[in-house]
């Protein structure tokens, strides 16, 4: 017979097995700006392994150009307990640990405790740098082509 106990066990494995092993970087920051949960799809997107991540901020990751954004964003979000892209999707460049740069698709959410407080947030990534130089590729040559039959008649 399985016991309230046991459920509760087995669920806290399921998730945390969900966790680590998704294909998508799965990213928590506490309300301090701190990661706590770094999983395998992160450390595959980024480079970095969680042992590394984990314990210090996101800045490993964000361009040096968007990390006031950032910065102001998260402590924002954090102080209101509103998110700016909830319910979006949102592109935006970001860095692998070898410097190259990638463009990745940001899905974003708060983590709340049972009474409501707020305990961090939570984002899900997927690199799309391969699929965004292609789009941008069709794009230059869409202009082009466009161009062309513009200039003749």
């Amino acid at each position: 017979m399985t016991t309230a106990n046991d459920t509760s066990v087995l669920d806290l494995a399921l998730s945390a097995a969900i966790i680590s092993q998704a294909p998508d970087a799965i990213i928590f920051a506490d309300p301090g700006g701190i990661v706590r949960v770094w999983n395998s799809g992160a450390e595959r997107i980024f480079g970095h392994k969680a042992a590394e991540v984990i314990g210090g901020t996101l800045d490993v990751i964000i361009p040096e150009r968007l990390v006031q954004g950032h910065n102001n964003g998260f402590n924002h979000a954090m102080a209101t307990n509103q998110m700016k892209y909830v319910n979006k999707v949102l592109t935006t460049r970001s860095m692998h640990k070898d410097g190259s740069k990638l463009y990745v698709e940001l899905s974003f959410g708060m983590v709340h405790d049972p009474d409501g407080k707020i305990l961090g947030a939570l984002a899900i990534a997927r690199d799309i740098t391969e699929r965004y130089a292609i789009d941008t590729a069709q794009r230059a040559r869409l202009a082009e082509l466009e161009k062309a039959t513009q200039s003749h008649p």
